[in-house]
């Protein structure tokens, strides 16, 4: 139906619809086209000249204010410009109120105006009362200096620095204030430091009262503050520091705390500090011990897939034992671990406590929320930019499918850890996913640094100078050279030496994990010559070794090993013993070495405690071939006892014992005249040379082992006292070690071996043995002994006084 607009309804229905599409507020698109006129634009204003006006004294030029500010005259005003203007300003710390404002001039042109009030400045800092110290020193440990913003706070924490400073010295009286003198004309200041300096002081003791029930001694080692001794001037102990003695009343608390003593009361206000000399301070500090707390009943709540009669095995702390936080602590988490290493991952305890005023002990409660039973739905790795996912995923103890046990969850943690692949710490938890009863294993990690390329210089007593080079990639991949050969777990390692007593090259690769399976192949190549063996001969090694490396138990590893390798005994000098001119030349040995090894050390350098044993057994010759036929014994062993937590004391036990004998004949077909240094007289050497070859007997001596006699000087000789080594030894060590301040070692040591000419000979009637001291330390990152033993026991040859020995690297 068509409507007209001469019908008077229809001309009202559209002016209505007109009317309220205006009162709804359309859009424009929905009104008529009708051409609106655009807005004009609003004038440009632009910038005239740029004032600075001090307000108070003029300290600071008008250069350096207009230095900081980017408006310049004749150009565009821009609000932001000015704005930033006054941040940079306030920036400089030199002002302490800041102003624009703004003049308008004729033709769109407006002024600036910028008041700037500038703070008081520095005009030099001074010191009274000093002695000890000269004003330089001080101003050291200070900010505040002259022509610089004169900032009240920054003076009170620099004289506060002042006072730390004469506190860690020594000086616990000290007493530092300060003034400040303004002129006002100027704008100026000079600071005043006044220090009391009073004496320096040792703390001559440090006593209790009122422990009636734990030694002072005990609270003593609790302690970082503790009594002046002969190593304090290295320690930096010895002397009272407000901070550390605060932090150890804390240490204080929470040790009788883990002892029961949980109502425990150390008052700061009842401490006092006497003075029986003006450098001496003896320091008393009372203790109200309060009552012993044990652990009452021991109940649990809300557990319903376990019984009580199961939990009650879980928990180390059982009723009657001492109430010790700490530990209940941890049997919160031995709770949730018991419940996580079955798949119920989520299960949460919290123990309450709960007095009983009956018996006077403390019940327990163990509130248990469980949760339900989870399997591994998937792995998911991150943050792997350059290992590969295999790499890790081998690492790990738990795979998709397995109950999600959170135990192995913490062991496949420490295993990743342990590569030294990744930062620490390695994160590996579990992620929701949308299936009921399945969650993710999630491993987010942070590639570390892997490879090294070290050069450089060194000297040891025994190689003497040296110039090296080496190239390390722990995380190597022999085929990825996108990613630079890495990523793939691989050992790779490349070494050359030169020196005046020796020079070596040797190029090693391990892969460890051989068809995807735990089970390492690796392989060396070497040529080593060396000169300090003897000064009769040189010894030039050409070789390689090939092994299988396989963890056989948590506890035991084993190691299969073949070498083979071209021993060439050079430039013999005459007058050599008779062993040594009999070996002269080339000969080889081609070796099998089966090695068992058990390491349960806390750490490989400066030991703490654990213990490390090998047993290895070699056979070269025989149906291998070379020249050379015999076989080795030899267990090595070492057991480390921490013996106090003052500055890491730690004793070490060192013991090694070896044979080795020959059998058949050897190899080695050639026939020379050679001239016995003991007769004068020539001797053909017949057309094999019996017995172990003297390059591979036992020597001792030197800084491994008897670090009080020169190297190989141990054992026996020849008719010149020239050592030709034996086929059995023994060596015992033992050492007390100490921290001096870390990573500096203390060490005291005792030193005790044989080495007898017969297989299977190992009677210690010919030992020698030595006593001496040490340090050790740590040089660009190489742990470092020095040594300085004296001996006890030796011959007429070795014993020839002290011995200085220097040497990178550890015993065991």
């Amino acid at each position: 139906m068509k409507t007209s607009l001469r019908n008077p309804f229809a001309r009202v229905l559209l002016a209505t619809i007109f009317l309220f599409s205006g009162a709804s507020g359309l859009h424009a698109q929905d009104q008529p086209a009708t051409a609106q006129p655009e807005a004009p634009a609003g004038p440009t204003y632009r910038v005239g000249t740029i004032t600075i006006k001090f307000v108070g004294m003029a300290n600071v030029s008008e250069q350096v204010v207009r230095a900081n500010m980017a408006l310049r005259e004749n150009t565009d005003l821009d609000e932001a410009l000015i704005d930033r203007d006054i941040r940079s300003l306030y920036k400089t710390q030199l002002f302490e109120f800041i102003e624009a404002k703004r003049e308008q001039a004729a033709g769109n042109v407006v002024n600036l105006v910028f008041e700037v009030t500038p703070k008081f400045r520095v005009l030099a800092v001074k010191f009274e009362g000093l002695k000890a110290y000269k004003d330089r020193r001080l101003m050291k440990e200070i900010k505040s200096v002259a022509n610089g913003a004169l900032d009240e706070r920054q003076i009170k924490d620099d004289a506060q620095k002042i006072y730390e400073f004469y506190q860690k010295a020594g000086y616990n009286q000290a007493q530092v204030t300060y003034s400040i003198d303004r002129n006002r004309s100027t704008g100026f200041g000079t600071i005043t430091y006044k220090v009391r300096e009073g004496a320096r002081v040792r703390i001559a003791a440090i006593n209790f009262v009122g422990n009636d029930h734990v030694k002072a001694g005990r609270l003593r080692k609790e302690m970082e503050t503790r009594k002046w001794h002969m190593f304090s001037w290295l320690t930096g102990g010895g002397r009272l520091k407000d901070d550390e003695f605060d932090s150890d009343l804390g240490k204080l608390r929470d040790y009788y705390n883990e002892q029961g003593y949980l109502d425990v009361e150390i008052a700061e206000d009842k401490i006092t500090f006497d003075y029986p000399k003006p450098d001496r301070l003896v320091i008393t500090i009372r203790v109200n011990e309060g009552r012993q707390y044990k652990l009452g009943d021991v109940s649990f709540k809300g557990n319903k897939i376990y019984s009580d009669r199961i939990l009650r095995f879980v928990p180390r702390q059982k009723k009657g034992m001492i109430f010790v936080p700490s530990k209940l602590d941890k049997d919160v988490e031995t709770l949730e671990d018991f419940y996580g290493q079955v798949g119920y991952l989520q299960t949460r305890v919290r123990l309450v406590r709960k007095p009983n005023l009956a018996t006077g002990d403390i019940d327990v409660e163990y509130q248990i929320t469980e949760s339900e039973k989870f399997q591994v739905e998937s792995i998911v790795i991150e943050g792997n930019t350059k290992t590969k996912s295999v790499v890790i995923l081998r690492e790990l103890v738990l795979g998709p499918g397995d109950v999600f046990d959170s135990l192995r969850m913490k062991i496949s943690k420490l295993r990743l850890e342990n590569t030294r692949f990744f930062e620490d710490p390695v994160n590996v938890t579990d992620e929701s996913t949308n299936i009921p009863g399945r969650r993710n294993l999630k491993i987010s990690v942070r590639e570390a640094r892997t490879g090294n390329l070290t050069f450089g210089a060194g000297f040891s007593s025994l190689e003497k100078a040296v110039v090296f080079a080496e190239v390390t990639q722990s995380n190597f991949d022999l085929f990825n050279r996108r990613s630079f050969f890495q990523g793939d777990g691989q050992k790779f390692r490349l070494r050359f030496q030169i020196g005046s007593q020796s020079s070596e090259i040797i190029l090693a690769f391990e892969e460890p994990y051989l068809f995807e399976r735990e089970l390492a192949l690796g392989f060396q190549i070497y040529r080593q010559t060396s000169d300090y063996n003897s000064a009769f001969y040189q010894e030039i090694r050409t070789g390689g070794e090939v092994y299988l490396r396989k963890r056989l138990f948590n506890w035991l590893e084993g190691r299969l090993s073949y070498t083979y390798q071209v021993i060439d005994v050079a430039n013999v000098t005459a007058g050599a013993p008779l062993a040594i001119q009999l070996a002269e030349g080339n000969s080889t040995t081609s070796k099998v070495t089966l090695a068992l090894t058990q390491d349960s050390r806390d750490k490989i350098i400066n030991t703490t405690r654990g213990n490390y044993a090998t047993m290895e057994l070699g056979v070269a010759g025989g149906p291998l071939g070379g020249s050379n036929n015999y076989y080795s014994l030899e267990f090595r062993g070492s057991k480390f006892f921490p013996i106090a937590e003052f500055q890491e004391q730690v004793l070490s036990v060192i013991g090694r014992i070896g044979v080795e004998d020959s059998f058949g004949k050897s190899n080695r077909l050639t026939t020379r005249t050679i001239t016995d240094p003991t007769t004068g007289l020539p001797v053909t050497t017949l057309p094999y040379v019996p017995g172990v070859p003297f390059y591979d007997r036992h020597f001792l001596g030197g800084p491994q082992d008897l670090r009080g006699f020169e190297f190989r000087t141990v054992g026996p000789k020849d008719a010149n006292g020239e050592p030709i080594g034996g086929n059995s030894y023994g060596f015992v060590s033992l050492e007390y070690s100490m921290d001096v301040v870390k990573p500096v070692r203390f060490a005291l040591f005792y030193d005790a071996g044989f080495v007898n000419k017969n297989a299977y000979d190992f009677s210690p009637a010919s030992y020698n043995d030595n006593f001496g001291i040490g340090l050790r330390l740590f040089v660009a990152g190489a742990p470092l002994s020095l040594d300085f033993g004296v001996p006890l026991t030796g011959d007429k040859y070795n014993k020839k006084g002290t011995q200085f020995n220097f040497s990178f690297g550890t015993r065991f």
